[in-house]
């Protein structure tokens, strides 16, 4: 049985495994229904519904398991209650039963379970430090997972470039199987190949030309001729609810000198990132060192700019994040404070240049952090010219 420190405060989470992480994290097991999980003392209580207290009761996961029943659940459909106002009564109830008087909560706590609780005398204290360094170091299911949904976002990628390998330029248009190639075409190749893997995606960055200098553009629409697109991928692993994260940029026929030049410096910040990480390195230092990279050549970074100044242009964003059962998750791999990296944090380096109105070149790879350095996760070509 897993118990927390005797110094770690009492915990109080509320809601579902699909949505919160921070659940997820505690019991690794797919529920779509709230229910609330408890630290007190030292021992872990769940209280949940019938049918899924059956599930949880067949898994060693260290966990006290209440069905609702077992808090006058009955009682409550009887009164007439709402689920919403059954639920509300059920969380005052299980707090009382397991002896929880005081306890933290992360920042996307409930509003309506905070101000019920609190009404009951209950101390809640939002604290989302807490639940993000729970997190940080992977449990062996959870680096599984990762691992599996990286397999899957290589797979995505293989799929988008075999599209692209197929098309020829054709009247300043690129064309494939008789027809104008399209953003829409390569993502539908890069979803079906995250499926046959195992994984799932909302959504992904497919995004040509200029879009590619937009942040977050998903990308839409032709596909040009000698323009780079950025295939940023984020397949998740639906057994362990795990994300991957990785990008690549290419073109299909000459790139420009500029873009290969981009290309050049986020190989190169890429490669000097990696070299820098192991645990006890400050999240912020590998930041700043692929701002050197940039900044030796000319470009502008978030270190460079005015205060105020948004930046458009060059490297104008972190190197990367933190990523497990969030895509983007603690550390945070940026400008603003750092913090030591630990074995086990797995994290993405991915540097990158834009030029608004042209595209940009984005390299991510998915890292784990060890003791001594670090393992690539990602297999996947780094060359801009399609393999």
């Amino acid at each position: 049985m897993r118990l927390p420190s005797p110094a770690v405060p009492n915990v109080l989470l509320i809601g579902d495994t699909l949505r919160s992480p921070e659940l997820r994290h505690e019991v690794p097991l797919g529920i779509g229904d709230p229910f609330f999980y408890l630290e007190v003392d030292g021992h872990r209580h769940v209280y949940i519904a019938a049918m899924e207290a059956q599930r949880l009761g067949a898994r060693d996961l260290g966990l006290i398991v209440h069905p609702f029943e077992e808090i006058g659940r009955d009682e409550l459909v009887a009164r007439g209650l709402s689920l919403q106002e059954l639920l509300l009564e059920a969380a005052a109830r299980a707090c009382a039963h397991a002896g929880l008087t005081s306890a933290v909560v992360p920042v996307t706590f409930p509003a309506g379970y905070l101000d019920r609780l609190r009404r009951e005398g209950v101390e809640l204290v939002v604290d989302q430090a807490e639940f993000d360094d729970r997190r940080r170091v992977k449990t062996a299911e959870e680096l599984a997972g990762i691992r599996r949904a990286q397999r899957a976002a290589e797979a995505g990628l293989a799929a988008g470039m075999e599209v692209l390998r197929g098309a020829v330029p054709r009247n300043g248009a690129l064309v494939h199987e008789g027809e104008e190639l399209t953003v829409e075409r390569v993502k539908a190749a890069v979803a079906s190949a995250f499926l046959e893997h195992g994984a799932v995606a909302d959504e992904f960055i497919v995004a040509p030309g200029p879009q590619g200098a937009v942040g977050h553009e998903m990308g839409h629409g032709p596909i040009r001729p000698g323009e780079p697109v950025v295939f940023d991928l984020w397949p998740r692993d639906p057994a362990s609810s795990c994300y991957a994260d990785m990008t690549r940029t290419v073109v299909v026929g000459s790139p420009s000198d500029e873009v290969r030049e981009w290309h050049r410096l986020a190989r190169e910040a890429l490669a000097q990132t990696t070299a820098l990480v192991r645990a006890g390195v400050d999240s912020r230092s590998l930041h700043l060192a692929a701002c050197d990279v940039f900044e030796q050549a000319g470009y502008p970074t978030q270190r460079t700019k005015a205060a105020g100044e948004v930046l458009v242009d060059g490297f104008f964003h972190g190197l990367g994040h933190g990523v497990g059962l969030d895509v983007h998750e603690q550390p945070s791999l940026g400008i603003t404070q750092g913090r030591p990296l630990v074995a086990g944090d797995v994290i993405t380096l991915e540097p990158g240049l834009y030029r608004r109105g042209v595209g940009g070149v984005r390299l991510e790879d998915l890292v784990l952090v060890t003791e001594d350095g670090c393992e690539v996760l990602t297999d996947a070509p780094y060359g801009l010219d399609v393999p």
